[in-house]
């Protein structure tokens, strides 16, 4: 069959995904709402196959000048805040955060103003 063009590396990635998803303890609802809005986010999903390869973020993918970095330590802050602990401890899935930041950069780029306020003030207790 000429003329049919298979990319497989999204099929990695979404294998990727369900994976990291198992691992981090998401739900199969999280994994497959993350994944049918990243596929649909050309810069981001670049990104993950990217982190899926190196373990690492690229950071080229930004909103109002917020990396995934960014996002990723935002996350890293919340979990510290909400367990009182001021440390990142083994029992801290640093996958899931990983998660978390896409999906955060995913709902930041449709809402910059909510989460540019959120990331600036800081987020109270009683609005994690």
């Amino acid at each position: 069959m000429s003329g049919i063009l298979y990319d497989a590396r999204k099929i990695k990635a979404y294998d990727g995904m369900v994976r990291l998803g198992e691992y981090a303890g998401k739900s199969s609802e999280f994994v497959e709402n993350l994944w049918a809005e990243l596929i649909l986010d050309e810069e981001l999903m670049k990104e993950f196959m990217y982190y899926l390869d190196h373990h690492t973020l690229m950071d080229e993918a930004k909103c109002r000048g917020y990396a995934l970095t960014d996002l990723y330590v935002w996350q890293m802050d919340r979990y510290n805040l909400i367990r009182e602990i001021g440390k990142n401890t083994s029992g801290c899935n640093k996958e899931a955060m990983v998660l978390n930041a896409f999906r955060t950069m995913i709902d930041m780029k449709k809402d910059p103003d909510t989460y540019v306020e959120r990331l600036t003030r800081g987020t109270g207790m009683d609005e994690l």
